[in-house]
């Protein structure tokens, strides 16, 4: 979380600023922005695409908010869903991501001073039914091999499962942290370091379809073709639009867009489409077919790459 004092500058629309959100349904085809009209959504520092909801995204505040996690409904930009953690008391709350499991997976993972022996993941299904409730976590202890660190972007594989976070550093040389095959909720949980990350990290987003990667910054981000189980930097990079305090990204359910949010009152959810190599696989697949005229595997059925 960046010192309230930075100068700002107001977002500055790379789509119709004055849209209205798509319909429910309608989101991945054509996503536009939106404001988080919610009074207590001040510090919005994560934000997740909902599956079972489409149209809908999570989001939460980052520290001193308490374990509440935020259903937005982009048409409206109003809070549909207000999720509280039983027995959770969060110390630095800084990113979400939906697992290929069904849930979401929250991020206590920042830590300025980078003087934290270990961090926090909450583990909580996402609901099939949009309304307040109080829900269990499953909390896993987390540590990286090479000491504290500090992060704000937590990204969970939508095929294998298997936890990252990439640290902060103001020089931009940050790391991406690789979680053990599968996360125990007893014991520690160990990061260990698989790839250099030069970005001043605030977020970042794995592509619905696992084949891509994006960090950003609060001024720009890289884009990462995942091979393996690790990242390889595409030369082209993605828009990033002014903001505020860009603090969150995440893909829209059919790959094709980046939205980018902010912290701030009424802050602004942004759109940027992808196009040429930073389009996830699954969706440049579907242009191809497109421009052969053939039926568009999305919604043909085909099977997203692993």
């Amino acid at each position: 979380m960046i010192s309230r004092r930075i100068t700002t500058v107001l977002a500055a629309a790379l789509c119709a600023a004055t849209a209205t959100a798509a319909p429910a349904g309608a989101e991945e085809r054509a996503p536009s922005a939106f404001n988080l009209e919610d009074s207590r959504i001040k510090e919005s520092s994560g934000l997740a695409a909902s599956r079972l909801h489409p149209g809908v995204y999570w989001t939460h505040n980052d520290s001193g908010d308490g374990a509440h996690v935020y259903a937005v409904d982009s048409r409206t930009g109003r809070t549909v869903a207000t999720l509280t953690l039983a027995g959770v008391d969060p110390r630095d709350v800084e990113a979400v991501s939906l697992g290929p499991d069904g849930n979401l997976y929250l991020g206590d993972i920042g830590d300025n001073s980078s003087g934290w022996s270990e961090v926090w993941i909450y583990r909580f299904p996402e609901p099939t039914q949009l309304k307040d409730a109080t829900l269990p976590a499953t909390r896993y202890t987390v540590r990286y091999e090479d000491g504290p660190r500090d992060a704000e972007s937590l990204m969970v594989h939508p095929k294998t499962g298997r936890a990252y976070i990439v640290s902060k550093k103001r020089s931009g040389k940050g790391a991406l942290y690789e979680s053990p095959t599968v996360l125990s909720p007893s014991g520690v949980n160990t990061f260990k370091r698989v790839a250099d990350i030069n970005v001043w990290a605030t977020d970042g987003a794995f592509s619905p379809d696992g084949t891509r990667l994006v960090v950003r910054g609060y001024f720009e981000a890289r884009a990462y073709r995942w091979r393996d189980g690790r990242p390889a930097e595409i030369g082209r990079r993605p828009a990033v639009p002014l903001q505020r305090q860009g603090e969150s990204v995440t893909f829209t359910l059919d790959g094709r867009t980046l939205m980018y949010g902010s912290e701030g009152a009424r802050s602004r959810v942004v759109p940027v489409t992808l196009s040429g190599e930073l389009l996830p696989e699954t969706a440049a697949k579907g242009n191809r077919n497109l421009a052969k005229g053939n039926p568009d595997p999305r919604r043909a059925g085909a099977g997203a790459a692993s």
